[in-house]
């Protein structure tokens, strides 16, 4: 039997169909991201969150705080991560600036990202985070854990306008060196700076009850993977710079900029988790210029991509736009 629908009717139909598709789909509005350079970001008063409607703020300040203990190896919650806390890459649970802090989480998500090539929820954010740095799986993002984590990175961000990133919102982008990034040199620095907090073989300092890490692992098992963002010179860099040796600061550096690659170099020189993860850069051309593994569409090899020089890269590519 064929039935026939009447014009109206069936455009009715398409319309609701439409609305009820957008529904289903994230959010994919384009957010004109603008960064506020007039002073650097102050992170809200702790103190400040509510008393009863703040249970779930200060539970996922724990979770940022204590991994670990909750996710960790021996996770009261879950056994899915490898040892480390969120707040090993993203310093003071995410509260200081030029140290990943988590100043513009709220205001710039959802948001699109090359390399994932789509356009990422803060769920699904910390997901990947918790497959890279911790180099574990994922929890489920309606779990009380999830809700809780996000609650706290938007309370973290409430006061800064939606489509801004503040100052100090992720760490200071190194100018380039007009050289490869020497790893055998930044062996030396390490040993010299940083050996004393994270063990002469990178192992990191584990606490007394051995649930967790004083210090973190930088490299071997217990490390982030060959997935996270800090296996990008470009970005470790950075933190390095801004954050290392212990005490150092972004207003009182204790490292020169080329110290701050060759450190970054030889911490990522060593061995550590191999994760791939094949859906990553969907569109070539759009792969950054520090990404370790290749395909790329330019001729520079992997080694280049890696330790740098980076100029040269960053040069080809800027002729063929």
């Amino acid at each position: 039997m064929i039935l026939f629908i009447g014009l109206p009717v069936l455009a009715a139909v398409i319309y609701q169909v439409i609305n009820e598709d957008k529904k289903q789909r994230p959010h994919t509005e384009k957010i004109n991201i603008k960064t506020d350079s007039s002073s650097v970001w102050q992170p809200p008063d702790t103190n400040s969150i509510p008393s009863d409607e703040g249970n779930l703020i200060r539970y996922g300040k724990k979770l940022i705080e204590n991994t670990s203990y909750y996710l960790g190896p021996k996770g009261t919650v879950a056994a899915i991560s490898n040892g480390m806390n969120c707040q090993n890459c993203h310093l003071n649970a995410g509260l200081k600036p030029f140290a990943n802090c988590f100043s513009a989480v709220a205001s710039i998500y959802p948001v699109y990202r090359p390399r994932s090539g789509i356009v990422e929820s803060i769920e699904f954010r910390i997901n990947d985070c918790l497959k890279r740095s911790l180099n574990g799986g994922t929890i489920d993002s309606m779990s009380r854990e999830m809700r809780a984590m996000v609650a706290y990175l938007k309370w973290v961000g409430k006061n800064v306008k939606k489509g801004t990133k503040p100052k100090g919102a992720n760490t200071q982008e190194l100018a380039y060196i007009d050289r490869a990034a020497d790893p055998v040199h930044g062996k030396e620095l390490f040993l010299s700076k940083c050996q004393r907090c994270h063990g002469r073989n990178g192992e990191g300092l584990m606490k007394p009850d051995s649930v967790g890490y004083v210090y973190p692992p930088l490299w071997g098992p217990n490390s982030y993977n060959t997935g996270a963002g800090q296996y990008r010179l470009t970005r470790f860099a950075g933190f390095i710079k801004n954050n290392m040796p212990f005490g150092a600061t972004y207003e009182n550096p204790e490292l020169t900029n080329a110290e701050a690659w060759d450190l970054a170099a030889f911490v990522n020189s060593q061995p550590r988790p191999e994760k791939t993860f094949p859906q990553d850069w969907p569109v070539l051309a759009a792969k950054a210029i520090d990404h370790p593994y290749g395909p790329y569409t330019d001729t520079f090899s992997e080694r280049q991509h890696k330790y740098g020089p980076f100029e040269p890269i960053r040069k080809a590519r800027a002729a063929l736009r």
